[in-house]
């Protein structure tokens, strides 16, 4: 017969504090997610205005295509081709580097490439609908602001920090939120590549809290986890709505 569960009381949330592998994989978390951050936006900023300008029909339709498609695939089976891709000595990028003159580079077997190999499958992954949701709000803005920009003589650089990302500035927080809370939780894509590895170089917090819930059945422990993760999403979300009141115009 099973024995009764006991309390552990706050044990579990007194070992966060001396759990060194935690402190490593929470700076893993925090890292991945920075850097998607600014590289996702900015990313499909330009990927927006590039398919918002004027192109034939169908080119403008093939190139929403190419981008998007990939938000449509499922991320185990992206993460699964990319690790072909990745791979040391048979994946097509190094084969191409190798013409360049850059020996083999282990992508993610490295400590020093692991966590931005996801970062590069995870932006592939993604981009797409940040590209979408950023062109919605660029078809928004109305033209005769652009014009009368143009007649006072202001130049495209000008209009783009001036006018395009001021407008837009509503959008783009909205995936600045979206993309922190996904990347806070990421756990297919680095299960796929590294499983975590080589050694800590990319388990993040997820991950981390499956392989103390299931591989070491220290549930309790997983759940305190958990608990922080919720805390620090819903801490970093509302941090970011409470300084979007310095940056984010309505109107």
């Amino acid at each position: 017969m099973f024995s009764a569960p006991e309390s552990a009381g706050l044990a579990n949330y007194a070992k966060l504090l001396t759990d060194s592998q935690l402190h490593k994989v929470y700076g893993n978390t925090f890292f991945f997610g920075t850097a998607a951050i600014i590289l996702n936006v900015s990313l499909g900023l330009f990927l927006a205005i590039l398919v918002n300008q004027r192109l034939p029909a169908f080119l403008r339709y093939l190139l929403r295509t190419v981008y998007f498609f990939p938000v449509l695939v499922g991320m185990i089976y992206a993460a699964t081709v990319w690790k072909f891709l990745f791979n040391r000595d048979l994946g097509v990028i190094n084969y191409y580097l190798h013409y360049i003159g850059v020996g083999p580079v282990s992508w993610l077997t490295s400590s020093q490439f692991a966590l931005w190999s996801i970062i590069l499958v995870y932006m592939w992954k993604n981009v797409g609908f940040t590209m979408l949701t950023t062109l919605a709000g660029l078809q928004g803005i109305p033209q005769d602001i652009y014009e009368a920009a143009a007649i006072d003589g202001a130049r495209p650089f000008a209009m783009l920090r001036k006018i395009t990302i001021p407008l837009l500035s509503p959008v783009i927080l909205f995936n600045v939120v979206i993309t922190l809370i996904n990347t806070m939780q990421e756990f297919d894509s680095i299960v796929a590549l590294t499983n975590g590895g080589p050694g800590n170089a990319s388990r993040t917090v997820s991950l981390y809290i499956y392989e103390k819930a299931f591989r070491g059945l220290d549930m309790g422990y997983a759940s305190a986890i958990a608990v922080t993760l919720f805390l620090v999403i819903a801490l970093l979300t509302a941090l970011q709505f409470s300084l979007s009141r310095r940056w984010v115009h309505y109107s």
